[in-house]
């Protein structure tokens, strides 16, 4: 007696609740991404191959812009602090020492500096500021700037970083320079684009030899 057949049925999977699952994942998602802020002063560095990654801490950063405009930030408020007090008492500036100490960036002369912190924080933009006054050796208040945060620090450890972009001129650097001598910063990082190291460079063959024998990188 033959084996009776039995009407094949095509397996249906229901795909509802996958569909919800997804859905909720890339709502969770579009609801929690910070997008970027744009930048307030835009720079575009040149690019290095180095593995040093710069600090994040203590930081005092000088950043040239593409059209020679010099700015200046820092990260600790209390140094910040000491600086506008620090100006208050030797220029008469009558600043606002708080939101001093919680502005971003600086970069206008000091007498022009009441006028900066009245703007809006968000409508203080690199290109519509005039910058560091930074032209030549008698005309450098970075000088200045950099002996005053020297004393705020009074000796504790300082990480100097220069951000120029890739388009900036040299007379300017060398006016940045001028101030970090001046005050004895012999010692800063650049910031740079990083990198890989080019294939078949001798960067990357005495990488790779260091990679198969450890012993000969001690």
């Amino acid at each position: 007696m033959s084996r009776p057949k039995l009407p094949r049925k095509s397996t249906s999977i229901d795909m509802t609740a996958m569909c919800d699952v997804a859905f909720l994942l890339l709502s969770f998602f579009i609801l929690t991404t910070k997008f970027k802020p744009s930048e307030a002063i835009t720079v575009v560095t040149p690019s290095s191959v180095a593995s040093k990654v710069a600090p994040d801490k203590d930081i005092v950063l000088i950043t040239i812009d593409k059209n020679g405009k010099v700015f200046l930030s820092m990260d600790d408020e209390s140094k910040k602090l000491y600086i506008a007090n620090t100006l208050n008492s030797t220029k008469n500036l009558n600043l606002d020492s708080k939101l001093f100490s919680k502005a971003a960036f600086f970069g206008t002369s000091f007498t022009q500096l009441p006028k900066f912190l009245a703007i809006p924080e968000s409508d203080r933009k690199g290109n519509l500021l005039p910058g560091i006054p930074c032209k030549d050796s008698v005309n450098n208040e970075l000088v200045e700037w950099m002996k005053i945060i020297n004393d705020s620090y009074q000796g504790q450890k300082m990480n100097l970083l220069l951000k120029g972009d890739n388009l900036s001129k040299y007379p300017t650097f060398k006016n940045v320079l001028y101030a970090f001598k001046k005050n004895d910063f012999l010692k800063f990082q650049m910031v740079t684009n990083p990198e890989s190291v080019p294939m078949g460079s001798d960067l990357w063959k005495n990488n790779q030899t260091k990679a198969s024998d450890p012993l000969k990188s001690e």
